[in-house]
């Protein structure tokens, strides 16, 4: 018999599709979250490889393109490809490194996209097997993992209020004072306005502050006028790919860090939306990580990953829909196609989004904190494990090339906040209640999440429920 679509009362809010206007609402909130994120890797990439304004604007189009079919993928599902939670796709930072020395060193853009399509036919062949580590990630971990994941994060938002790394006016005072007054803005109408508009407080905060930096000559909008209306991205623009051994066996240490990464991000998103993740919707993820990472590679752009910065997002306005980050995507993919919208976004001044930020990244920490208050720290080595890992995670933001005299794959997985953090927390948890003569730590009550499920769009994705 064909499955009956359960009345809107019974709904999971994950699978709850919200009215067109707030659909659109949301959706441009978590676009304006992410873009600059977004736009940072190709960005970082064409210029250390010293690319023409052209090769460089094609990058950033067909980045914002992939972001957007990436994260269509990751809400919406296909077959075993998706994780369908609300999740925003980006390039990942942690291939920056690698793909700058590949790019200068060894071999230039084809030896990049080689080594991205590679990592990507890795990436979902290993899905089955993170899928199978997830009992690893009990509370302890997860939550630790997540308060890293918004502490690591707010110094990109400091960064952003003081004008953006580079900016020949960086930390000036009317620059914080823009930030501070978005963040102000922000918090007002999280507070005080009507339920709905509390909701899009970001969005408010970023408008409202774009409005008020034109006459104060913070924003530059020439570039639109020289953007062109209408911009397709093709497959292997660059030339064919290569591959060559260094830059692949590097790039498969990136793809490692990059599910570590994002493993830890659906957790969290979960926690946030109250659907715990279980095996086969972390496999279902990261399959369609490496999807979205082998198209990156066909498409001339990089590996994906789940966007930290809107995970904030999602745990700040409580709007747990998928379909509102789907349409996210489709505004991505329409920048993509269309050069000169995506400028007019790109105008939006960095500290606006430093305001913003500071708000959704700290409520990403915030919500680590809430994860571990259930864990029990009494009699035991937790407290350790917290301690250490927390530690280990933020040494590399507090002290940026701590690790410069490493080796490269060192780096690559070390340099990572997040990716440091979080494979110390599971060696540690593993170390002090796994091994023999450890203490098991506290019963976990996600515990019914990791019994793998089975079929296709079941009881778990119409209502919420486990099923066991």
């Amino acid at each position: 018999m064909p499955s009956v679509r359960p009345p809107a009362s019974l709904r999971h809010p994950v699978d709850e599709v919200p009215p067109p206007g707030r659909l659109a609402a949301f959706g441009l909130q978590h676009v304006l979250a992410m873009y600059a994120g977004a736009v940072a890797v190709p960005l970082i990439v064409g210029g250390a490889l010293k690319l023409s304004p052209a090769d460089l604007a094609y990058l950033i189009n067909a980045d914002l393109l992939l972001c957007g079919i990436a994260t269509v993928l990751q809400c919406v599902g296909l077959w075993r490809f998706g994780v369908r939670l609300p999740i925003m796709q980006g390039c990942t930072f942690a291939a920056v490194t690698p793909m700058v020395l590949i790019g200068t060193e060894g071999g230039g853009l084809r030896a990049i996209y080689g080594s991205v399509i590679v990592a990507g036919v890795a990436m979902i062949l290993l899905a089955p097997v993170f899928g199978r580590l997830l009992r690893f990630f009990p509370p302890l971990v997860t939550g630790t993992v997540i308060l890293i994941i918004g502490l690591s994060l707010l110094p990109v938002a400091g960064n952003w209020a003081a004008g953006g790394q580079g900016a020949a006016d960086f930390g000036a005072p009317k620059n914080l004072g823009l930030a501070a007054g978005v963040l102000v803005m922000v918090l007002a109408v999280q507070r005080f306005a009507p339920g709905l508009l509390s909701r899009v407080a970001v969005l408010v905060g970023i408008v409202a502050g774009t409005a008020a930096a034109i006459p104060l000559g913070f924003t530059d909008f020439s570039g639109v006028g020289d953007s062109d209306w209408v911009g397709v991205s093709t497959p292997f623009h660059f030339g064919s790919p290569t591959f060559e051994t260094p830059a692949v066996v590097s790039m498969l240490v990136v793809a490692l860090v990059t599910m570590t990464e994002t493993t830890g991000d659906f957790i969290a998103v979960g926690e946030m939306t109250e659907r715990p993740v279980d095996r086969r919707r972390l496999a279902d993820g990261l399959r369609a990580d490496g999807a979205a990472t082998v198209l990156g590679g066909v498409f001339n752009t990089f590996p994906y990953t789940a966007f930290a910065q809107n995970v904030g997002l999602v745990g700040m306005t409580r709007v747990r829909s998928r379909w509102v980050v789907a349409a996210a995507g489709g505004m991505l993919v329409l920048l993509g196609l269309a050069p000169k919208l995506g400028s007019v976004v790109a105008a939006i001044p960095a500290p606006v989004l430093g305001g913003a930020g500071l708000v959704m990244f700290g409520t990403v920490a915030a919500s680590g904190l809430r994860t571990l208050t259930g864990v029990d720290f009494r009699d035991n080595h937790n407290l350790t494990v917290v301690a250490v890992s927390v530690a280990v995670g933020l040494l590399p933001v507090g002290v940026p090339g701590i690790y410069k005299e490493f080796p490269n794959w060192f780096q690559t997985v070390m340099d990572s906040g997040i990716s440091a953090g979080c494979v110390t927390a599971i060696a540690l948890n593993l170390l002090f209640n796994h091994l023999p003569g450890g203490r098991t730590s506290a019963p976990v009550a996600a515990e019914a999440p990791l019994l793998e499920s089975r079929g296709g769009e079941d009881a778990v994705e119409q209502t919420g429920e486990q099923r066991v």
